[in-house]
């Protein structure tokens, strides 16, 4: 049995226009093996060090370290962890060697018979999860930025904005919806799933812009306007 320990939660807020303060979760599961899900930013390097002493793990005990996805605020570490197999995104490997997995194919990565590890594209093309059962907290899917936040499942903009391929990510999202109990968010605490998201989930459909001209044609006011429709997608 693992327990799900996580060394620092992700936030994202926009100060200004233009301007976005970010960092990525920091997951340890402690267990059979000890695995790292997500290193954070290069400027994360004390928060993970300490982090791994407080729990009595030292960065040459830890026997996986799963990126879930390539962006620097979730990869900024990986030189901590010079012993153990890397699995970033759809690659897996231990110094030069690399071993293949067809992600593509949608075929898990199992470490054990607790952990593994699902193709959950569509942020990028290339995203995965880590799916831990039978913890205290019943199955946990820990998932970079699949799902930014619990606040996500209300206002589906928040991971649209920075999705590569909404609709991809559309289905991961079910996917994973379907069987975790709880979920860490690649920028927010972790959350529990609340029922009814079993059964169905809000989804906004990506916005159509178009423009528009008003006034005589000298002086001409040419307007933006951009509309979404919410729809409520079945997850059964």
């Amino acid at each position: 049995m693992y327990e799900v320990i996580v060394l620092k939660d992700g936030y994202s807020k926009l100060v200004q226009t233009g301007l976005r303060e970010a960092g990525g979760s920091i997951t340890l599961l402690k267990g059979p093996k000890n695995i790292i899900v997500d290193t954070g930013s290069p400027w994360d390097r004390d928060v993970l060090l300490s982090g791994l002493k407080k729990h009595g793990v030292a960065p040459e005990a830890v026997h996986y370290v799963i990126c879930t996805h390539g962006h620097s605020d979730h990869v900024g570490n990986l030189n901590l962890f010079q012993s153990c197999v890397h699995i970033l995104s759809y690659d897996v490997c231990r110094r030069d060697q690399y071993m293949m997995h067809d992600f593509a194919r949608g075929i898990p990565y199992e470490i054990d018979d607790f952990v593994e590890i699902w193709p959950t594209p569509g942020h990028t093309g290339a995203d995965v999860s880590v799916i831990v059962r039978d913890t205290a907290h019943g199955t946990v899917a820990v998932t970079g930025d699949l799902f930014e936040c619990k606040e996500d499942l209300e206002d589906p903009e928040l991971w649209q904005d920075g999705s590569e391929s909404p609709e991809v990510q559309q289905q991961s999202r079910i996917d994973i919806l379907k069987i975790a109990d709880y979920i860490v968010p690649g920028h927010g605490p972790m959350f529990q799933v609340p029922s009814e998201y079993r059964k169905h989930i809000r989804v906004v459909m990506m916005s159509e812009e178009y423009s528009y001209s008003s006034g005589n044609s000298g002086d001409a006011v040419s307007t933006s306007v951009s509309k979404s429709e919410c729809i409520i997608v079945e997850t059964d």
